[in-house]
């Protein structure tokens, strides 16, 4: 073995002191499957989705629970903007954290994202008002902007043959912690009212009916952050004044130049313009950015829908009735990912995928409101199998824009197109949240209407930015590159 990492050392002149190169190395010598690299991966991402979505299921009583809204149909109104808080602080920070990335290394910036988990999803559950409520959630999504990074590490870490599994486990891992996220905070919200038995209104969990969820999920975090502190860095340090020392050396050259971070600063400014002026790439984040706008407001109007009383027109579940439709239809996502998903994608390809799954769901959306007037039985088997499917869809479809992305540009522009696709998708996410919980308001107030009075009326424009989403996936809007 060491004498084969000594040819290999040669053949390439990797640098010996580069971190970037010795994972470029144990690349070369590794064989079998990287189970181990994968699992890592896989946690990092779940740990950083999980407290996205997770107080949606009790974001309404929580609301409640500040007295700051002065009428029960207000309360969607404030959810809003509580629940935009996080992608608005990751729209603000996410190039930032990729620039650090790209400069001081991957790790750290992984480091830094999963301890913010621990300690501003901690404080999220101890909040006490509407507005440490809003500052928390932000401070969170400033601080964890370790998605881009967790692409490029993920790219870097495996060889080729198990690079699309590597984006896949993320891009999975990511689905099932938006899913199981709020599946958890519907079942551990409000432990004393649930589990009076094991938890008593006198207990920090009784004073704090939502810290329980948070504090899960930030345990989890912290065994995450431990388990990164072994992960190798990826991103190459050296320069190239030592390898273009003789002509045996040239050929090497631009290999080089790609990992030295003063090239990188010297072209960064011709790359992003270059990336912008690439209309597959654009295209595919554009509508990218609306079916990741129609998915968060969905997210946000579901549980809002689910608590109302069913004088609005809601379900009137509890927070633990939404997390067990929540869990159900998570894990009819991780099956339908590990299994079914990858040969719908081989056999139609990524914009087939997305377009069919997109009018699938604008299909099982426009019979919420129908769902809404059933009860008993028949309620619980059609909303969680109404809650699976559009959950499946919409994973579907967004996972297929991410490959049309990702196949539109060189690999070693990746890095820079997820940055700028996050920063467009965070911004949507931010205004999903915020316009779901004024139009649900909004909407709780016209049960007399003539033309989609109540809920009709927020379904109907849900299905309004699906459809255009489902539009764009035409020609001659989505533009694709020969694969």
């Amino acid at each position: 073995m060491a004498e084969e990492y000594t040819e290999c050392l040669l053949e390439n002149k990797f640098h010996e002191d580069c971190p970037g190169c010795k994972v470029d190395q144990l690349k070369r010598l590794r064989r079998g499957f990287p189970f181990s690299e994968l699992l890592t991966v896989w946690l990092i991402v779940l740990c950083t989705a999980l407290p996205i979505s997770s107080l949606f299921p009790f974001l309404y009583f929580m609301i409640g629970d500040f007295n700051i809204a002065k009428k029960e149909e207000d309360i969607g109104f404030y959810a809003g903007f509580v629940g935009c808080s996080f992608m608005l602080g990751r729209t603000l920070t996410s190039v930032v954290w990729g620039i650090v990335a790209d400069r001081y290394g991957r790790k750290p910036v992984i480091l830094i994202g999963t301890a913010s988990v621990v300690i501003f999803n901690t404080l999220f559950g101890l909040s006490v008002n509407f507005w440490m409520a809003i500052i928390t959630r932000f401070c969170l999504g400033s601080f964890n902007g370790l998605l881009g990074p967790i692409k490029a590490y993920a790219m870097e870490t495996f060889r080729d043959e198990y690079q699309g599994l590597a984006l896949s486990a993320v891009s999975t891992a990511w689905g099932i912690g938006l899913i199981i996220g709020p599946a958890m905070g519907g079942f551990l919200a409000q432990p004393a009212k649930q589990y009076p038995s094991l938890f008593s209104e006198e207990s920090v969990f009784g004073k704090f009916p939502y810290f329980l969820p948070c504090l899960a999920m930030s345990c989890f975090a912290l065994l995450v952050t431990i388990i990164s502190l072994r992960i190798p860095e990826t991103l190459h340090n050296h320069k190239i004044d030592d390898d273009a020392s003789s002509p045996d050396e040239s050929f090497d050259t631009s290999k080089v130049l790609s990992h030295d971070p003063e090239s990188h600063e010297v072209t960064d400014r011709n790359e992003k313009s270059s990336l912008l002026k690439n209309w597959p790439l654009v295209s595919s984040i554009i509508v990218y950015c609306i079916f990741s706008l129609h998915d968060m407001a969905y997210t946000e109007i579901f549980s809002l829908w689910a608590n109302s009383p069913r004088k609005y027109g809601g379900l009137g579940y509890s927070s633990a009735d939404v997390g067990s439709v929540l869990a159900i239809s998570g894990f009819g996502l991780l099956i339908f990912q590990l299994s079914l998903y990858s040969y719908a994608e081989r056999l139609l390809g990524p914009t087939m995928v997305t377009r069919i799954s997109g009018i699938l769901a604008l299909v099982i959306l426009s019979t919420y409101p129908l769902i809404a007037k059933l009860s008993g039985l028949a309620l619980t088997l059609a909303l969680n199998c109404a809650s699976v499917a559009k959950n499946v869809l919409s994973t579907s479809a967004i996972t297929g824009l991410f490959i049309l992305q990702n196949r539109a540009v060189r690999q070693d522009q990746r890095g820079a197109a997820n940055g700028i696709a996050m920063t467009a998708m965070s911004l949507f996410k931010a205004i999903g949240p915020a316009a779901a919980g004024i139009i649900y308001s909004w909407s709780e107030k016209r049960l007399d209407a003539a033309f989609l009075p109540g809920t009709q009326m927020v379904f109907f424009i849900l299905n309004v930015v699906l459809a255009l989403g489902v539009v764009m996936t035409f020609k001659p809007f989505l533009a694709q590159t020969p694969h």
